[in-house]
């Protein structure tokens, strides 16, 4: 029986989770510039939420933590490191 191939290449997926990263990241990043604690405690309250909000979506998704694309594991820790930094250097 010949193995099924996924429609869309590893590649691509791993491209539209780097944009998904990149513009989120604006995205916290603006809503935490007019937040009213400061920007970096701000910044890691909204990493943290969207860290969370990742894994949840992955773990429904039934997704592979260590496949060979990028997926919304990669994205939570993506998250919960940049709510580290904000959080330990602001």
């Amino acid at each position: 029986m010949p193995e099924s191939r996924p429609a869309i290449s590893p590649e691509l997926i791993s491209r539209q989770v780097l944009f998904r990263i990149l513009f989120r990241l604006v995205l916290l990043i603006t809503f935490a510039t007019f937040g009213s604690r400061g920007f970096g405690q701000a910044f890691a309250a909204l990493s943290a939420l969207s860290a969370v909000f990742c894994t949840v979506t992955g773990a429904m998704r039934r997704e592979a933590i260590f496949g060979p694309a990028l997926t919304h594991w990669d994205e939570a820790a993506v998250y919960a490191v940049a709510g580290h930094v904000a959080r330990s250097v602001v």
